[in-house]
């Protein structure tokens, strides 16, 4: 068994660190979404929450609760 010399394990490390890092700036920016789910959003005017429940990585579950509405629907409530 070879074992991992303490230069790998800091450069491996430093990646995670990075790529966390990425991920946070992406998060705060809201650039969560790729483009083609946020045309379909705004498609469709939605307007109410994603989740998506992940773990190591890897999407366990995933779900939105509806809150869209039509424009004759936005009316009614404004009028």
């Amino acid at each position: 068994m070879m074992g991992i010399w303490p230069r790998e394990m800091m450069r491996n490390a430093d990646e995670e660190d990075r790529a966390f890092q990425e991920l946070r700036r992406k998060i705060r920016e809201a650039k969560v979404l790729c483009p083609a789910v946020e045309l379909l959003l705004a498609g469709v005017r939605f307007t109410g929450r994603l989740s998506v429940v992940l773990q190591n990585g890897q999407i366990l579950k995933s779900g939105y609760e509806e809150g869209y509405f039509t424009r004759r629907q936005d009316e009614r409530l404004v009028g």
